[in-house]
Parts: C-alpha cells; structure tokens; sequence
C-alpha cells in the first residue's frame, strides 16, 4: 500500500515538473480538462531571432504544437492568452491559418493587448474574448531593413496589407472597408498611421466577440466542446 502512494506521488511530481518546463520552455501547458493553453506573449518571432533578453513566441515551436494538438485523442480544446505586440507577418499569419484550420472547439482572449499582427491570431479562433483594459492596434504593414523604393515594393506591401485585412474580416464580425479605415487613420497615433481600440471598442467594432475574462473564456471551452 505504502509503495502504491508512493508511486502515486512520484508520478503526480513528474507531471508537475513537466507542466513546469512547458511553461518555461514554450509557454504552453495542457489543463485538467482536456484543454490546452497556448500563450502569446511578446514580440512573435519569425525567420530571425530577436535578442535573447526580449520575450517572444517563437513560430517554430507553436506550428508543430499546433499539428500535435489536432492529433491528440486527449485534447478537446484549445484557448488561446494573447498580450503581444505584433511581430513577423508571415509568421503571425502561419499560427492564425493553423489555429484557423483546427478541428478543435479554440477561444482566445486579449489581456494586455493585441497588436499588430496579434489581430488576425486573436480572430483566428472560434470566439474571442477581450479584457476591459485590452488594448488592440490596428496599422499598416512596416518592414525592417532596407527597402528598395520601386513600384513593385510598395506592390508587395498592398499585398501583405490585403492579405492581413483579408483574413481578419473572414474571421469576424468588422467589414474589410472599416478595418482599412481603421489601419489608415491619421488622427489617433502621433507621428503614424492606425487606431487603438480599448476593450468594448474591439467588441462594438465587430473584431471580437465579446469582453470578458479567463472564466468567461473557459466557460465557452467548455460550452463548444459539449455542443461538439
């Protein structure tokens, strides 16, 4: 008996450390529930690496989860912790076509905020949540590095432009022409284009679904999970 408990203990530590180096390592972690947490955080990393100091989500580790999450028997769902100031466009745009594709129930919710290119993964979901004080902005596309000024440069970055507005309004309430209004508004942001919507502002803007919390958010999991 004493060696059943003992063997029980030990194998709930192992879980825990696991569950720690998750966290640690990716920032992921599989609940009790069947419910797998994904967070993105920081700067999202693409074909570069950014500075070891800085926080980011690394592309590379998110698609493969993602792959392993729609394999799984033992996940049922996936939530999504955004508070990310944008990042690598086509990297963004990669983790939101995947979390986009799942089979599984998926619900996000927006803390501190969801810049950038976080916009299109914040839709990418089955619903979106968003925090009173989150913050969503919404501007044109920037490139670092050198860029070449010819016609075809600027070619491409419409491209790019369409491509995110395109995606974003397939994936939620706000009309195409609006969220182009709102990249190119020159009256908000001091010395740039866009607009930051606040909490209810992203709601009533038709980007996300509804404002709430981390319990508001598991409670839909959990409801789109039995209706599945």
């Amino acid at each position: 008996m004493a060696n059943g408990n003992n063997d029980d203990k030990s194998g709930k530590d192992e879980k825990k450390e696991q569950q720690q180096e998750e966290i640690k390592e990716m920032g992921q972690i599989t609940l009790d529930h069947k419910i797998h947490l994904l967070t993105v955080i920081g700067e999202i990393e693409g074909h570069e690496c950014l500075p070891s100091n800085s926080k980011t989500t690394k592309y590379e580790h998110v698609l493969p989860q993602l792959a392993a999450i729609e394999d799984s028997n033992d996940i049922e769902g996936v939530l999504v912790l955004l508070n990310t100031v944008g990042g690598d466009v086509e990297a963004g745009l990669a983790i939101s076509e995947m979390l986009a594709s799942l089979s599984k129930p998926t619900v996000s919710l927006v803390l501190g905020g969801s810049h950038s290119i976080g916009v299109p993964i914040a839709v990418s979901t089955d619903y979106s949540f968003i925090v009173e004080t989150g913050t969503m902005v919404i501007h044109p596309v920037r490139m670092s590095g050198t860029v070449i000024g010819a016609p075809q440069t600027y070619d491409y970055f419409k491209q790019m432009q369409d491509r995110i507005l395109g995606f974003i309004a397939s994936h939620c309430d706000a009309n195409r022409d609006r969220l182009e209004e709102l990249m190119l508004d020159t009256g908000m942001l001091t010395k740039d284009l866009g607009t930051i919507l606040v909490g209810k502002q992203a709601v009533d803007e038709g980007i996300i679904n509804e404002v709430g919390g981390i319990k508001d958010a598991l409670k839909k999991v959990y409801e789109l999970i039995k209706a599945k």
